[in-house]
């Protein structure tokens, strides 16, 4: 039996290592305070807590979700958007409920690469989140990476792409707030490459899962607030926003062209998420309280790790969003600053694993109890002494 040989090829989840990691620490009894990988550690706030076990209560026969998602579920993440973005989108044709952000990330590839088609390229940040980048290959793809420039505020350097070749591109990813650095781009930004990716007939793909995670004076914007957009999608989920990971509950949205291509294939997946989940996500997009106070959680984390990363000698070098903190350092050697904090009893993420623009850093996701961080300031501070 023969396996596809990108699988050996592209190997093991870049974040496995960590997890390996943690498991050598238990095995050895070490308590490792885990900034590792970046899934939140918090409560599940209770009025969506509720609303799974009223919909669990009251499914007395189960059914298989439709593919679409509930209609329920579309006017709620459409009603956030318009409160959110001031952008009024079709919740029949704009709006399409997802397993999570992850999964239609991963299968927006295959809409745009078969055999014979003369789109065989996909444009991807590094350092950044791995997923479209490997689900990209899986499709038969070519992958162009574009680095993110630390002197712009970690915006791609997108002008360095040759114009001989835009005419290869089926999709340009974008992430922010950005995943490791924690940078924002602004609304302009969002307008320019729009606009370019329109003249070349590429989609504008961004992933924004990390929208409501923001330290700023003012509220990321998204994609969606271009003046056209067309050949645009926007990705988002509860899994940052409302601390549900376990939920695996997000949307795409944006383009209804290409938003009706993705729920056409989606019966074939049988990707839905059960109707219980679904019915928990409208309670979750309809509430904004809980969320101001996850915000406020990871500030509070943030201005007790941040300044004790600096003193043990990391330079925090990252943007003023997400739950992350990207730090320089000196040196370059990732490695070992990576092995000398786990004989701190800290795990960090070696930024190499973002690709090789995040070489030379370490991401700290802030998802540790506010008494872990409060620990791991103390020990990072006593180390830099």
């Amino acid at each position: 039996m023969e396996v596809q040989p990108l699988v050996e090829e592209l190997g093991e989840y870049p974040f496995t290592a960590l997890e390996d990691a943690r498991a050598k620490g238990a095995a050895g009894g070490a308590e490792l305070i885990d900034f590792g990988v970046g899934a939140p550690a918090e409560p599940v706030p209770s009025l969506v807590r509720q609303a799974l076990l009223d919909a669990v209560t009251a499914e007395e026969i189960s059914r298989y979700p439709p593919g679409a998602g509930i209609s329920a579920l579309r006017n709620a993440i459409a009603g956030w958007i318009e409160r959110r973005y001031g952008v009024e989108l079709d919740p029949e044709i704009e709006v399409l409920p997802t397993l999570g952000s992850k999964e239609p990330i991963y299968h927006l590839a295959g809409l745009f690469h078969w055999t014979g088609s003369h789109r065989d390229l996909v444009v991807v940040p590094t350092p950044g989140y791995p997923v479209p980048a490997r689900s990209a290959r899986l499709a038969g793809a070519q992958v162009l990476e574009v680095g993110l420039d630390p002197e712009s505020g970690w915006l791609p350097r997108f002008d360095e792409i040759p114009e001989e070749v835009w005419h290869r591109i089926s999709t340009i990813w974008v992430n922010y707030p950005n995943n490791p650095t924690g940078a924002v781009a602004p609304l302009d930004f969002y307008e320019e490459l729009a606009a370019r990716c329109r003249r070349h007939g590429v989609v504008l793909a961004s992933d924004e899962a990390y929208s409501e995670i923001w330290f700023g004076s003012e509220p990321p914007p998204s994609v969606l607030q271009v003046s056209d957009p067309t050949h645009v999608l926007a990705f988002n989920s509860l899994s940052k926003r409302s601390a549900v990971p376990g939920y695996r509950s997000g949307f795409v949205c944006g383009d209804p062209l290409l938003v009706g291509a993705m729920k056409t294939l989606r019966p074939t997946m049988g990707v839905a998420a059960p109707l219980f989940l679904q019915q928990a996500a409208v309670a979750a997009w309809s509430d904004e309280g809980h969320v101001d106070e996850l915000r406020d959680r990871f500030r509070e984390k943030r201005e007790l790790i941040e300044p004790a990363l600096q003193a043990y000698g990391l330079e925090s070098v990252g943007g003023s969003a997400t739950f992350f903190l990207w730090c320089r350092v000196p040196g370059g050697d990732e490695m070992e600053a990576f092995r000398r904090l786990l004989g701190l009893g800290i795990l960090a993420a070696p930024g190499s694993m973002f690709g090789p623009g995040g070489e030379g850093h370490l991401r700290f996701a802030l998802v540790p109890g506010l008494e872990d961080c409060r620990n791991a300031a103390r020990i990072l501070q006593e180390a830099g002494r």
